[in-house]
């Protein structure tokens, strides 16, 4: 099969290795997954027909060097990084990376989204590098003090959430992020209070934002938006509006 049914089949194990940072899994889908891609990609191009078998064709070396499949690649290992530093789980990335460097060899698609979250960005200026740094950090356990804790944890659940919202893997993302979240500031209600901004105002409402019971993108969204005073933390009026608009639920 190689229509849109194929590939929804080929994404769906992909999407629970990501959202419980399953290595296995994500070993065993990806190929199947940048397959898929690749070969709709070509269809779409005109560059493809349905073979007579109707099977999906496998990559070949020239495959793994084209663009849009180190794009897809690099989507879907960036994802299950992000969904690995939010659990602290290093050798489950340790694990992706040397099934597919023995596979697929140092180019694999992918490679360029891993490098974010083992090389070192002195000077970080994309969202990827910010992501990429927040996680390495994550990954090795490098927690802030007490009195820095909040505010860092506030900026890297934005800058997740910003990240989670431009792939295609967003919901599987946003699940593990929404737990992170509920986890980060029910350890600041219990041990932080102190190092809030406007403790007074600060404490009622993180105790109503956590009141919401759902983990999902609306309770990022809003946790984002009512906690950034508590952080000392400036949102635009362009911003604070958008966070408004995902926080709703219809």
């Amino acid at each position: 099969m190689t229509d849109m049914a194929e590939l929804r089949k080929r994404k769906e194990p992909l999407n629970l290795a990501i959202v419980y940072v399953d290595p296995d899994s994500f070993i065993a889908n990806i190929v199947g997954w940048l397959e898929i891609t690749n070969f709709i990609s070509a269809q779409r191009l005109g560059e493809a027909q349905v073979p007579a078998d109707g099977l999906t064709p496998k990559l070949t070396p020239e495959d793994l060097r084209k663009g849009n499949v180190h794009e897809i690649g690099n989507d879907a290992l960036f994802a299950f990084c992000m969904t690995a530093a939010l659990k602290g789980d290093k050798p489950a990335i340790d694990k992706v990376e040397a099934a597919l460097l023995e596979s697929m060899g140092k180019d694999f698609p992918g490679a360029s989204a891993l490098w974010y979250f083992r090389g070192q960005i002195d000077a970080p200026v994309t969202l990827e590098d910010f992501v990429g740094q927040a996680g390495k950090k994550m990954l090795l356990g490098d927690i802030p003090p007490p009195p820095l804790r909040a505010k860092e944890n506030w900026s890297n659940g934005l800058r997740f959430f910003e990240k989670a919202r431009k792939s295609n893997f967003n919901h599987e993302i946003m699940y593990p992020l929404a737990k992170w979240t509920r986890e980060r500031w029910n350890e600041t209600l219990e041990k932080g209070v102190a190092f809030l901004a406007h403790i007074e105002d600060s404490v009622p409402v993180l105790r109503d934002v956590l009141e919401d019971a759902r983990n999902d993108q609306p309770f990022i969204a809003n946790a984002l938006l009512r906690l950034a005073p508590a952080v000392d933390m400036e949102l635009t009026e362009e911003y604070e509006g958008f966070l408004r608009s995902l926080a709703r639920r219809n």
